[in-house]
């Protein structure tokens, strides 16, 4: 009897995902991947031979890494590169500067907030709108 796949599985089971398993494990379409590889320079799966794409485990998890920055967070595309690209740069430089990364930890933590409020004002403020249009 054939398991359903999980988030925990795939780690487990290959090295190496095709585009179409890693659309069904992300729930994204393979054009949305094809254009998140021309988009994030983090995300780059290898070619096989044959010229297939082969994702690696951490390929997947970019891809979901990004996923969570664009649908669940509201970031744009330039803006979740930018994340990223910030977030990778500070954990390389965490090991160096030790108390630094701290700091960067809380300004990170606080930007992910103001952020967050930004946008409930936005929706709140498109609710008004729409209640004032109605009158």
């Amino acid at each position: 009897m054939p398991s359903t796949a999980t988030a925990a599985q795939p780690t487990i089971e290959k090295d190496f995902y095709r585009i179409g398993e890693v659309s069904r494990l992300t729930n994204l379409k393979p054009f949305v991947l094809r254009y998140w590889e021309t988009e994030f320079p983090m995300l780059e799966p290898v070619k096989s031979p044959s010229g297939h794409r082969l994702y690696r485990q951490e390929d997947v998890e970019m891809v979901l890494r990004i996923k969570r920055l664009l649908y669940d967070e509201g970031f744009t595309i330039a803006g979740a590169r930018r994340h990223l690209r910030e977030q990778n740069g500070g954990s390389e430089s965490e090991g160096a500067t030790g108390g630094a990364a701290s700091g960067s930890a809380v300004e990170g933590a606080a930007q992910l907030l103001s952020r967050k409020m930004l946008l409930d004002l936005r929706d709140t403020l498109r609710a008004f709108l729409t209640l004032l249009e109605r009158k």
